[in-house]
């Protein structure tokens, strides 16, 4: 009898770019995992300030209180920045096709941002879940992918062991699924938990897989090994790996839940 797959890891980024946290379950609502991209980093002149611009920014571990009420990050060096969650100014920001609500969060943080940078830089919060997921403007809640995969980008690339699946930031990985089934999922529903979630399209992939998961700086030449696996493949994404989700029914999800495809 064939195995059923199931959901392997759930993973959000309470600050976009910064390190993930990896949970045993989730809450999947309309517009995502509540927390997912709750806070993010902007340059001095506003502009986003993610991965591909800073990629040490991955080795920066955040940890948010269960209400968001309270934040600490911890950086490599051993510093730390923790407080409140009070919101400041305004800061609408342009990204991702659109202008996106965020505000300012007052407190200690862009001082110790700024200082480990060595140039300004703003923490902010979004003003509503979901603003600062990448392909929200596309209806992506969520982003899902056959845990097989990393063992087939690995292999291109010549190494033994699967590839940590922190260096691709999707949110739901899933065991005993063949290596790309997500190619299949997308326009069918998809049983995750007890969230009903339908794929739409593929993820792309960018130099921040590129990046060491634990310290952010480049190691490994991703880019060329998913070119020689996944080039062909047509898309409006070059170099896929992985899929983005609606959310057609909310609800609960769990290490080791069942993933199942529905009737068409």
């Amino acid at each position: 009898m064939p195995r059923t797959p199931t959901i392997a890891w759930i993973s959000i980024a309470p600050v976009k770019s910064m390190a993930l946290l990896a949970l045993d379950e989730a809450e999947i609502g309309p517009r995502g995992i509540p927390g997912d991209r709750r806070f993010l980093v902007l340059e001095a002149s506003g502009k986003l300030c993610n991965g591909v611009r800073m990629g040490r920014l991955t080795a920066i571990r955040p940890e948010v209180a269960p209400d968001g009420s309270h934040l600490t990050l911890r950086f490599p060096d051993g510093s730390v920045a923790a407080g409140p969650v009070t919101a400041g100014e305004p800061l609408p920001t342009e990204f991702y096709g659109g202008v996106r609500k965020l505000h300012a969060v007052e407190g200690p943080f862009d001082a110790a941002l700024s200082a480990w940078a060595g140039r300004p830089l703003r923490l902010a919060e979004v003003d509503r879940d979901g603003e600062a997921l990448d392909r929200m403007p596309k209806g992506g809640a969520v982003t899902i992918v056959s845990a097989a995969g990393l063992a087939e980008v690995a292999f291109a690339g010549g190494l033994a062991d699967p590839l940590d699946q922190r260096r691709f930031r999707l949110t739901l990985g899933v065991a005993g699924a063949a290596p790309w089934a997500e190619d299949d999922w997308i326009g069918r529903s998809l049983r995750v938990g007890d969230a009903v979630i339908r794929p739409a399209g593929d993820v792309g992939r960018c130099a921040v897989t590129t990046f060491d998961p634990e310290t952010g700086e480049p190691d490994a030449d991703t880019l060329r090994w998913l070119r020689t696996l996944r080039a062909e493949r047509m898309t409006n994404e070059r170099l896929p790996f992985g899929v983005f989700a609606r959310v057609l029914t909310p609800g609960r999800v769990r290490l080791g839940d069942p993933v199942e495809l529905l009737p068409a």
